[in-house]
């Protein structure tokens, strides 16, 4: 493989995060390994540069550096932080990579933001850690920001920088892993790199932090979950699927490892909303990956489930535009998402192609039972769209990249 790194405009997050700069509140960025968490800090870092801060007022430490192995020690940290931020000219400004690498990481971090002037910006690849953790040592003076996979539109800058394919056929295959992204492999080089992805995350940051024995159980569930992306599916219906392959486990069980999995940045879980009632309904859920292109690389089944690739597109990017996102249920028909930020909502039906009348009536016709005005349209990837009833039809390509939804 031949490597070509570049540092792509992520200004989504960056409109977002730079308000909270130079404020007293720790910039806590989470996510899936290897998402782009560390790219995040030289962006905010050229931003500050773009504004007049100079490098020299930067302290940057990955803590997945080897070298630094020793500044795991929460005391050594703690001076050899002070010693820099002493020294700095000017305001410090502290960015910690991965910092759920450091056994006390949070009284570190809060000792900073109370005792100096520094602006601090963290990482880390566990939500429950960072989380939780963090809530009990800064009383809320904290905001936390989940970075995502390239979407489609920064994959397309990406592939444009490299001249190489930006079409949506290479994102489908590819995904959006950064590194995957801003590189150039082939189909093998592309699958290793995913796969010792998906090994990192489940065995260092579920298996090691949740002590499970069983990992080969672990791994079952998730592939299900993988393989039923953009289906409903419950813990009972996984337990008894395992249960029918003879393997022994509990409904709590599929539970709690699914949700390792979200606490890992692996699985997103889309629950449904009664769009009458108004209720959560927790009886089903859908599952996400992180990342279209991880998941192909681990079920390997290529493009076949097309329908749910395509979803777990369409559910990736309104996490990443900072939707709340939910599967719709009215009159006990499925809405396969449900956008909402703020006042604003959108109802959005994701099809591959609408290749006949009963595809139309099935993806148009669910609108007609919800009580309300707010936007609704159906994306797939026809080449001719034919929009009805004051329905959108749109192409998932262009939606994608459209700057507001």
């Amino acid at each position: 493989m031949q490597e070509t790194r570049a540092l792509v405009d992520r200004p989504r997050y960056l409109d977002r995060i730079m308000p909270f700069v130079d404020t007293d509140v720790i910039k806590v960025l989470v996510g899936l390994r290897r998402s782009g968490k560390s790219d995040m800090l030289r962006l905010i870092q050229r931003r500050l540069v773009a504004e007049g801060c100079r490098a020299e007022q930067f302290i940057s430490m990955n803590f997945e550096d080897y070298s630094l192995a020793k500044y795991h020690n929460p005391d050594k940290l703690h001076a050899y932080l002070m010693e820099r931020i002493n020294s700095i000219d000017g305001k410090p400004y502290v960015f910690l990579d991965e910092v759920q690498e450091v056994h006390g990481f949070e009284k570190v971090v809060n000792s900073l933001r109370a005792t100096t002037n520094a602006d601090v910006t963290i990482t880390g690849s566990n939500s429950t850690l960072l989380s939780g953790e963090l809530a009990t040592y800064l009383g809320g003076r904290y905001v936390q920001f989940e970075v995502f996979p390239f979407g489609y539109a920064e994959f397309v800058e990406a592939k444009k920088r490299l001249g190489t394919d930006s079409s949506f056929q290479a994102f489908l295959t590819e995904g959006g892993m950064p590194f995957i992204v801003t590189g150039s492999w082939n189909e093998e080089s592309r699958r290793t790199y995913l796969t010792d992805i998906y090994r990192s995350v489940v065995l260092r940051d579920v298996v090691r932090r949740h002590r499970i024995r069983d990992v080969a159980l672990l791994e079952r569930i998730v592939m299900f979950a993988m393989q039923n992306t953009g289906n409903m599916i419950s813990a009972n219906a996984i337990a008894s699927y395992l249960k029918a392959e003879r393997l022994d486990v509990s409904a709590q069980t599929v539970i709690n490892y699914l949700e390792y999995c979200r606490e890992a940045f692996l699985l997103e879980r889309m629950n449904r909303t009664d769009l009458t009632g108004k209720q959560v309904l927790k009886t089903l859920q859908k599952y996400y990956v992180a990342d279209h292109g991880l998941r192909g690389a681990i079920v390997g089944d290529g493009l076949a489930q097309i329908q749910g690739v395509l979803e777990n597109i369409i559910a990736m990017e309104g996490l990443r535009r900072g939707y709340a996102v939910t599967v719709g249920a009215v009159n006990g028909k499925e809405v396969d998402f449900v956008f909402d930020k703020g006042e604003r909502r959108r109802y959005v039906q994701v099809t591959y192609l609408i290749d006949s009348d009963k595809t139309a009536e099935r993806e148009f016709g669910v609108f007609r039972d919800i009580p309300d005005n707010y936007p609704k349209t159906v994306v797939s990837m026809d080449p001719i769209l034919r929009p009805r009833d004051g329905i959108e039809h749109r192409r998932i390509d262009e939606f994608l990249l459209a700057e507001d939804w």
